[in-house]
């Protein structure tokens, strides 16, 4: 196992795993071979389906790299609930020509099946999301030289990986691009997330394992922000998104800099689960009544989104950004993760004039 996160990579830099196809082998071996930590995403992927991207990345690049997992979930939702959900989207699957997925309450895409395959041939880094794995599990994996980092939104969720085990935890400010990695899906708590700056200085002194700092972050000042602010490295998603190498849909990628699409927001209209995405119809229409039903929901709208994607329409995609999408630089992921190292190293060097001025 690496005795510290920094050894890992030559920057302090961490592509995000974005599930849905966006962190493909291709953007992975990119990053990596360009100094960071790209992180493959096994979210929605059968077991064979992420061993499959596990070996096509390793015949691309010998770098160490992450794989990511959803934790399972409680079957909690209200089927009462997904019902009137599913009758109010009856309009979208006449629009798109397409039925609606068929929701179940099991909300375990192979995690076990992945545990084992991770286990007999493992990878440098293993990351979690929705959730935080059993001692057991975590002990495992150190048993086999794999780095555990878990994602969370608060201390205390940063306390408990902590106490499991985990190697280093990944703190998800509010800011973040995608599904927010809270390990209490609580419908009360949507968008009332913290700032990242604050959440990296309240964690940093809650624990005493390395933090990643991820949530909006598209500069290399940033990253030197929460560097600064008690931080080992910095994770960024929507960054990469509209990198050639990423597996974003093009309209995905387009939308990013857009001028239409001005603002983000948290919504449980694709999912069932508080993601930040694009404001677009679909999240205008149904967000406000979509319940807190994960992966239900997801069930119900993929083939929609699917369909949506496939008539070139955006505005019912899943348009998936950070805060900061406006800032999003079309580049190649390896000259990308060059930028944002060298804007690293200039933020770095004013902050050291100032203090000997």
């Amino acid at each position: 196992m690496p005795s510290a996160l920094t050894d890992l990579s030559r920057y302090p830099i961490v592509q995000a795993p974005m599930a849905g196809g966006v962190s493909c082998p291709q953007l992975v071996a990119a990053v990596a071979e360009a100094g960071g930590l790209g992180f493959l995403a096994a979210g929605y992927k059968t077991a064979d389906g992420m061993y499959d991207e596990i070996k096509q990345l390793r015949a691309l690049t010998g770098q160490p790299f992450g794989v990511n997992l959803f934790m399972p979930q409680p079957t909690v939702a209200d089927p009462s609930a997904v019902a009137v959900y599913r009758h109010q989207l009856a309009g979208e699957s006449a629009w798109y020509e397409t039925p609606l997925g068929e929701s179940d309450s099991c909300g375990d895409d192979g995690y076990e099946a992945k545990l084992a395959i991770l286990l007999e041939d493992p990878v440098p880094v293993v990351s979690f999301t929705f959730g935080c794995p059993t001692r057991d599990t975590l002990d495992a994996f150190a048993a086999v030289g794999t780095y555990t980092v878990v994602t969370v939104t608060t201390p205390e969720e940063a306390q408990a990986a902590q106490w499991a085990g985990a190697d280093a935890v990944c703190a998800q400010g509010v800011e973040a691009g995608g599904h927010q990695s809270t390990h209490r899906d609580d419908p009360e708590a949507d968008g009332l997330g913290t700032g990242l700056l604050c959440l990296v200085a309240q964690v940093c002194e809650t624990v005493q394992i390395p933090v990643i700092a991820t949530g909006g972050l598209m500069r290399g000042s940033q990253i030197a922000a929460v560097l600064a602010a008690g931080a080992e490295a910095a994770q960024l998603g929507t960054a990469f998104v509209i990198c050639p190498e990423s597996g974003a849909p093009l309209l995905h990628k387009q939308a990013l800099t857009n001028p239409l699409f001005v603002r983000t927001t948290l919504t449980r209209a694709f999912s069932g689960r508080p993601a930040r995405g694009l404001v677009n119809r679909f999240v205008r229409e149904h967000g406000p009544y979509a319940p807190a039903a994960y992966p239900q929901v997801h069930q119900l709208t993929a083939a929609l989104r699917a369909a949506a994607a496939k008539a070139g329409d955006a505005q019912g995609m899943a348009l998936w950004a950070g805060q900061g999408h406006r800032m999003a630089r079309e580049l190649p992921a390896g000259r990308l993760v060059g930028l944002l190292a060298e804007e690293l190293d200039a933020a770095r060097a004013a902050v050291s004039t100032r203090s000997t001025q």
